[in-house]
């Protein structure tokens, strides 16, 4: 992308968390002139950058100063039904995100991530990839650091890579990554798309609409929805070049397993690794893996750097992060699970007794689909949170013990009560973190700190 000259134009950036505030400071530094707006009182640490960067804002509400812009651009944390949002564009003025304005600044080529499940894994598994290879490689977006804070300071030969949520992907315009990386596409955040799940999904998809022939699309060949948009990829002039993955079948370029090993067609067939050599295991990962690499290989990384880094990476926190073992118990952070297909993910990767821990803010959760694997796998559900009701109904009555707990503290409490030697106490809400906390790390934090001190 070329960058864009902002010189002069007014813009209003609505919403001042780490996003927002990171998208005031990088306009202004190419001479926008920028307002900032948030409907919250903005942290003093923030408001502090605003003022040395010259950004006048205004904080508990928006007035109509906001709208005397020629363009807004929008965080993450902020709905399109958002009032402020809705005059904006009744009023014809052009609404982007946060990582669209960020992009018009961008040299270096980018590799972004998205899919309901598996994306901060992938994403951070990927820039692993680079970093083992040699290469420069910025990683954010929806994890770590906002896009907007280190775009304009990445190099032509540097490699960005993001993770981008739908939320990220519903004011794109001219955003255009090297390699798209689309995982899965499953129910999620249906309460800010009117609980319809067509609306969701295309804003997922919006990841490589504007894409080339150059570039590359790589997707989930077993995920329906993901193989369905890549075949309407195909009939598009100018379409980019695709690339699957599959546990279930081999494809015709990409990756996939086959009697134990990973496979990979980039350009001809090569035998990367034994799937048993992954340093992440379980179906979830396997797929995050694959994905991983053919997005390295796509971008040249070597095979062995690959194979090396496939092997060697930790992981990322609040994602199946075992935390410690008690009593012969392990107990096990998964608060990154907010959402149904995530838990799904989470039980399939355990072959003991598991204690649940489940609930939050609840996003139109359908957990029929859980039922199962809780009768397999559960021991007990814990329910917790504004949905504990909702949870304890759906789930509570497919396993031995149900409870509803009034704090998380109640919860691991009454998991250290239910488990037993060789069990596994697993916090995977299905749920958003908003009721209780100011986001799923501080949740999943909360969670260690009290593991820790049992």
């Amino acid at each position: 992308m070329t960058m864009r000259d902002v010189r002069g134009r007014r813009i209003t950036v609505v919403g001042a968390a780490r996003s927002g505030s990171a998208a005031a400071e990088l306009l202004r530094l190419h001479d926008a002139v920028v307002f900032v707006t948030d409907a919250k009182p903005i942290e003093p640490t923030i408001a502090s950058r605003l003022d040395i960067a010259g950004v006048p804002y205004e904080e508990g509400g928006h007035t109509d100063r906001a709208l005397q812009a020629d363009m807004f651009v929008v965080s993450p944390g902020v709905p399109t039904s958002t009032p402020i949002v809705q005059k904006a564009l009744k009023a014809g003025l052009p609404v982007y995100s946060e990582i669209e304005a960020a992009s018009w600044f961008c040299r270096a080529p980018i590799v972004a991530v998205t899919g309901s499940n598996g994306k901060t894994t992938t994403s951070s598994l990927i820039g692993h990839v680079f970093r083992t290879g040699g290469r420069v490689a910025h990683i954010g977006g929806n994890i770590g650091r906002p896009f907007s804070a280190f775009a304009s300071a990445a190099q032509p030969e540097d490699v960005v890579v993001l993770e981008v949520s739908s939320f990220q992907l519903d004011h794109v315009d001219t955003f255009r990554p090297r390699v798209a990386v689309l995982l899965n596409v499953t129910p999620d955040h249906l309460d800010r798309y009117d609980q319809d799940f067509d609306r969701y999904a295309r804003s997922k998809f919006r990841i490589g609409e504007n894409q080339q022939h150059d570039d590359t699309f790589i997707f989930n060949q077993d995920d329906a929805v993901a193989a369905q948009y890549a075949g309407r990829l195909r009939t598009r002039p100018e379409a980019p070049g695709l690339m699957a993955f599959s546990q279930q079948s081999e494809v015709e370029r990409g990756a996939f397993e086959r009697d134990g090993t990973i496979v990979l067609r980039i350009n001809e067939e090569e035998i990367l690794m034994r799937s048993e050599e992954l340093s992440l295991q379980g179906r979830h990962n396997l797929y995050n893996s694959l994905a991983a690499a053919v997005a390295a290989r796509v971008m040249e990384v070597r095979s062995d750097a690959v194979r090396e880094s496939l092997a060697s990476f930790e992981g990322v926190p609040h994602r199946l992060e075992f935390i410690r073992q008690v009593d012969g118990v392990r107990y096990v952070n998964d608060s990154k699970a907010t959402n149904v297909n995530a838990v799904w993910y989470a039980l399939e990767s355990f072959d003991e007794p598991v204690i649940l821990i489940a609930g939050g803010r609840d996003k139109g959760n359908d957990y029929e689909a859980l039922k199962p694997l809780v009768r397999q796998k559960a021991r007990a559900v814990i329910a917790v949170g504004e949905s504990a009701d909702k949870v304890a109904s759906e789930l509570g009555s497919e396993t031995t013990h149900s409870v509803t707990a009034d704090s998380f503290a109640d919860a691991v409490r009454y998991a250290r009560l239910f488990a037993e030697p060789g069990d596994v106490v697993l916090l995977s809400p299905a749920c958003a973190s908003f009721d209780m906390f100011q986001n799923y790390e501080e949740r999943g934090d909360t969670f260690r700190k009290l593991v820790n001190e049992l």
